[in-house]
């Protein structure tokens, strides 16, 4: 039968309650699995926001109305920043990290150079 623990996690001043099922009835490993858990959810929140970056640099580069190059500039040097963070803390695989940032350099330096084309 399983047995429910909640382990408390502290991100960004909010406490998320977090749901545990343990099996083991060694101690350490009851430890383990707390442990675990809080790195899952920590590091579910930290892929969720390289989603968001990206989609935001897309979304930069994608409107017609925008005329700024450095705000499409600035909006992925943050993303870049994020995704090598998660990189290097290996919470995504380093080749991951180079293709999404390969990607996306293709799609700004397209839009700077049509807004420096027209410009």
């Amino acid at each position: 039968m399983y047995r429910n623990i909640f382990a408390t996690v502290l991100k960004n001043e909010f406490i998320h309650e977090v749901k545990v099922f343990e099996l083991a009835n060694i101690k350490q490993q009851k430890k383990r699995d707390i442990q675990n858990e809080k790195r899952r959810v920590k590091n579910s929140q930290v892929k969720s926001s390289i989603r968001t970056a990206a989609k935001k640099v897309v979304r930069v580069t994608d409107v017609k109305d925008n005329k700024d190059t450095a705000v499409i500039e600035e909006t992925y040097k943050s993303f870049i920043k994020m995704i090598d963070t998660a990189a290097s803390k290996g919470i995504i695989k380093k080749s991951t990290a180079a293709r999404k940032k390969s990607r996306l350099a293709r799609k700004v330096n397209s839009a700077v150079t049509s807004l420096n084309k027209t410009a």
